[in-house]
């Protein structure tokens, strides 16, 4: 535990954003939106036509439409080949109502929710989240490690306390783990677990899930609002369950 303990500055430089939402939405110039929120800058990536008198921009805003009905019907052979250019690749629905995202370099895998858009946010690797509900997002930060396996932090229990404590929830936030599990897949050990995080105007109720794997520490947090958990928990469940690190 103490190996955690040590590592714990390095994991809030990175992690502390990604349960969280950011306040106020802005729009901003060509078609991007951005939050803010303690000085750190999101970006919703987002397509839409300018002026309507623009031929050029009406068109591109009915491709991408066109496109985005193609991935929803799971028609996404006509663009494997540039997906596999990148990174991560989006897949077809491997579920329905949910979306596939890989990160080839990174090494993990996860489904997330249809209609989630991606942000970016700095000293994150990966977010998606609800714009109108921004406390349903989920998130995946990865940052080098020693260690081999996640049982060398300590028990599940233990290590998801110290994460929400430390890392996952501001220090005036009252939480609680609710639960915390272990199980193993291909031969990787994951811890996940249930928590809530209650500030002065909300309750966020969320699922983690951590790994060790190439030399990496991996954490998966997904979330909603209290409110919503009822209509939400099924979807972060399949999210959470989802997560996998595969070698590179």
């Amino acid at each position: 535990m103490a190996a955690l303990q040590n590592s714990v500055p390095s994991l809030h430089h990175t992690l502390f954003l990604n349960s969280f939402p950011q306040k106020g939405l802005q729009k901003h110039n060509h078609g991007a939106f951005s939050c803010c929120k303690r000085g750190v800058s999101v970006h919703v990536r987002a397509e839409q036509s300018t002026s309507a008198s623009d031929s050029s921009s009406s068109a591109h805003f009915q491709d991408s439409c066109r496109r985005r009905q193609l991935i929803a019907a799971g028609i996404t052979a006509p663009f494997i080949s540039i997906v596999d250019q990148t990174p991560f690749a989006f897949a077809a629905e491997t579920k329905k109502g949910f979306l596939s995202v890989t990160d080839k370099k990174d090494g993990y895998s996860f489904l997330y929710p249809f209609g989630w858009q991606e942000v970016v946010i700095e000293g994150q690797d990966k977010v998606f989240k609800d714009v109108i509900e921004p406390l349903e997002s989920v998130s995946v930060n990865v940052i080098p490690t020693s260690k081999q396996d996640i049982r060398d932090f300590g028990p599940p229990q233990e290590v998801a306390e110290t994460l929400i404590k430390k890392v996952l929830a501001p220090s005036n936030q009252k939480t609680k783990l609710i639960g915390a599990k272990e199980h193993e897949a291909d031969g990787k050990t994951y811890y996940t677990f249930e928590f809530v995080a209650q500030a002065p105007t909300y309750i966020r109720h969320a699922l983690s899930a951590v790994c060790i794997g190439n030399g990496k520490f991996y954490t998966l947090t997904t979330g909603a609002n209290e409110r919503r958990w009822g209509k939400m928990k099924d979807r972060l469940l399949t999210v959470v369950d989802s997560f996998q690190i595969f070698n590179v």
